[in-house]
């Protein structure tokens, strides 16, 4: 009966610490800043979120962690997060700083430097980001314009619009070095928007690159554009914490296109997947467009899981996305995939 005994340890803790292939990395913006609701998590929501990861077992990783085992294509832990928070307001520093530091939990902040540097009062300043350091934040780029970068301005040549995106990055790169000692080569695009030709600086200048589309991290997702859950009022409810807290990562091979630009000629856009094996239950694989719920999904081909999704009606200008979500065979765990989607203001 040892042996039998021992042998159920065993079993019980391998299955506790199985190897999964994804982290889920978290974004903020505004904590407790009624007056955006879009972009603002309720200090309730908030500590609800924490005591959640606390109560279930969740590690709390720095991003660059997760980020060097997406580089070396190496398996998590299970129930894997990171904590990433958007433009370095004021409220970072007065609400989600003391709750994560109580905590002794790392975090990530991306800067977009010109607004620091010109002293905007809704900006948290160096010297709190330098507070905040010594306590386990870390800083990365958000640009230093903090612009819709993939927008040209009047007669720009394609040349002169890299070249202005080039040193504007580098230009925030350097002043986080300048300000606070160092800075990871990981950036946020500005508003979540990017499209291939700015993905690829982005990779050539070093950076793992993270939007605002959903979805957990997963190994073999393209590292110019790694996703992340939002988290505002209207998303950021206890049911679907809990659900994308624990979501795993849909194994994409391929989605095209990948460019997310679309024009008037390809709205609404068709996007194909191919996926790779997985427990999924893809008879139940059902895919959501913003502003228009559920749309078919339509199988190319069923034996290399191949299947294709576009929208009923045209997307609207601004960003959109392709959601698509299976049930897993374990209980109460969903795959997930996120495809962004812009239709840029006409001229």
């Amino acid at each position: 009966m040892r042996w039998l005994l021992l042998l159920l340890i065993f079993v019980f803790a391998a299955a506790s610490s199985a190897a999964e292939r994804q982290a889920v990395i978290f974004m903020y913006h505004h904590f407790g800043v009624e007056k955006y609701p879009s972009t603002n998590v309720r200090l309730a929501q908030f500590e609800a979120h924490l005591d959640y990861i606390a109560d279930n077992g969740y590690q709390v990783w720095p991003l660059q962690r997760v980020v060097r085992h997406l580089r070396d294509d190496k398996p998590f832990p299970a129930r894997v997060v990171a904590i990433t928070i958007d433009d370095a307001y004021t409220s970072v520093y007065t609400e989600a700083f003391p709750r994560l530091r109580a905590r002794g939990w790392p975090f990530t902040v991306f800067v977009a430097t010109d607004g620091v540097d010109r002293g905007y009062k809704a900006l948290m300043s160096w010297q709190q980001m330098r507070e905040m350091q010594r306590h386990g934040a870390s800083f990365a780029n958000h640009s230093a314009s903090h612009d819709h970068l993939i927008r040209r301005r009047p007669g720009e040549t394609d040349a002169a619009w890299l070249t202005r995106l080039r040193e504007d990055i580098q230009r925030a790169q350097r002043r986080l070095k300048e300000e606070l000692g160092e800075a990871p080569m990981l950036l946020a695009y500005p508003y979540g928007e990017f499209n291939t030709a700015l993905a690829d600086l982005v990779a050539e200048l070093g950076y793992t690159a993270f939007g605002q589309q959903s979805g957990p991290a997963g190994l073999g997702y393209d590292l110019r554009a790694l996703p992340r859950y939002p988290m505002s009022e209207r998303f950021a409810d206890m049911d679907g914490f809990r659900t994308k807290i624990a979501s795993l990562a849909l194994p994409v091979l391929s989605a095209e296109p990948w460019e997310p630009v679309i024009d008037a000629a390809d709205n609404p856009p068709r996007l194909r997947v191919t996926l790779g094996d997985s427990e999924a239950r893809l008879g139940q694989l059902a895919c959501f467009v913003s502003g228009q719920g559920r749309v078919e999904v339509a199988w190319e081909d069923r034996a290399t899981r191949r299947f294709a999704v576009r929208a009923g009606e045209p997307l609207p200008v601004g960003r959109s996305r392709y959601n698509c979500t299976a049930p897993s065979s374990q209980r109460g765990r969903y795959y997930w995939y996120s495809h962004l989607w812009i239709r840029l203001p006409a001229n």
